[in-house]
């Protein structure tokens, strides 16, 4: 094989790597390569270091095996066979202790140094000494997010709201299989494990959206089980709270005037929810819809996605996703609507839209 055709095989194989690593820096995605955090920025930093000294010990291999190649090229053409024999008879009896110190010493040198900066890394990220009450609970289902915070009663789906600068405690379980709960812009992942309850300590620098992703599979729509966490100022993140906080439970068959503002259309929506199937699956706090296996729809209007971060929140994604969940995430528990009318299936649109 000629050194040409290697090269090119070699430099097409790293470009492959290149693109499977599938690491972006664009901040509206989920991305390692951004940290926003003490923590994610400790793992970025070792990160960081193993790539560089991975490359730089790939690229040395790879000069070398060229340079090598290209002697055993030259020499084969103009050497006879007694001067081939002599010259492996020659490289047979040389001191190993070039190979020793490349082959043995200088990688374990490498591999000992990385081990003590993850074992710094670990120990740098692991609060699980600090104790503290958690500020939400998230538990994992095939395929979305159950986000609830015990100082409030304030249940949610898909989004975890946390203060900026301050290091939280989120309190992870699973109400199925294995979950893995991963913000790689604020921290590493923690398992999910059903019956056992996991800390996971996030910190944002800065106020604003990171994504998530469930980092473990867990079944059919595995890649497509996201979520955010938003970092809120206090202030704002106590205002959040408060608004959402549920206070009662309640069970009214009054349709809230914020609700109505003059719209049939809300009114008429909220009848045709609480007389459906979705009540067995769905709450929403305050009235007959008391369901516990899907998401809690008591302020879904406010939420920033839908079907577990994959879809806007508008008009048009609800609408698709009540009529036909399955066209959209096949393998998800939510079925689809046989309404006949579809202007109910608007009406509900028009309810769901207003529960901010």
């Amino acid at each position: 094989m000629s050194v040409p055709s290697i090269t090119a095989r070699t430099l097409a194989c790293a470009a492959l790597l290149g693109l499977a690593a599938g690491c972006s820096t664009d901040t509206s995605e989920q991305s390692a390569l951004a940290p926003a955090g003490s923590q994610s920025q400790a793992v970025h930093e070792l990160w960081v270091w193993m790539a560089v000294v991975g490359a730089v010990v790939w690229a040395i291999v790879v000069v070398l095996m060229f340079v090598a190649l290209a002697r055993r090229g030259h020499g084969e053409a103009d050497a006879t066979a007694e001067d081939s024999a002599g010259r492996r008879a020659a490289m047979t009896g040389r001191p190993v202790a070039a190979v020793a110190v490349a082959g043995a010493l200088i990688p374990a040198i490498i591999v000992g140094v990385i081990a003590v900066m993850a074992i710094s890394v670990q120990r740098e990220t692991d609060h699980s000494a600090e104790g503290g009450a958690p500020i939400a609970e998230v538990v994992g289902h095939q395929f979305w997010w159950e986000v609830s915070y015990p100082d409030h009663d304030v249940t949610s789906a898909n989004e975890i709201h946390i203060p900026v600068g301050e290091r939280v405690r989120i309190e992870l379980s699973s109400a199925d299989v294995i979950h893995s709960l991963w913000v790689p812009e604020l921290g590493g992942k923690v398992d999910m494990i059903p019956g056992r309850s996991n800390p996971l300590w996030l910190e944002a620098d800065e106020p604003g959206v990171y994504w998530g992703q469930c980092a473990e599979y867990c079944g059919a729509q595995h890649a497509r089980m996201r979520f955010v966490v938003v970092a809120h100022e206090q202030a704002e993140l106590d205002a959040w709270l408060r608004d959402r906080d549920e206070g009662s439970d309640e069970v009214s068959d009054e349709v809230p005037t914020s609700e109505l503002e003059g719209d049939a259309l809300v009114e008429r929506g909220r009848e045709v929810f609480m007389s459906s199937s979705c009540v067995y699956c769905h709450a929403v706090q305050g009235t007959a819809a008391t369901g516990q296996t899907a998401p809690d729809l008591t302020h879904v209007g406010s939420r920033l996605g839908l079907a577990a971060g994959i879809l806007p929140n508008d008009t048009e994604s609800l609408t698709a996703w009540i009529t036909d969940p399955q066209s959209i995430k096949p393998g998800s528990l939510m079925p689809g609507t046989d309404f006949d009318d579809p202007s109910e299936v608007d009406a509900i649109v028009a309810y769901l839209e207003s529960l901010e």
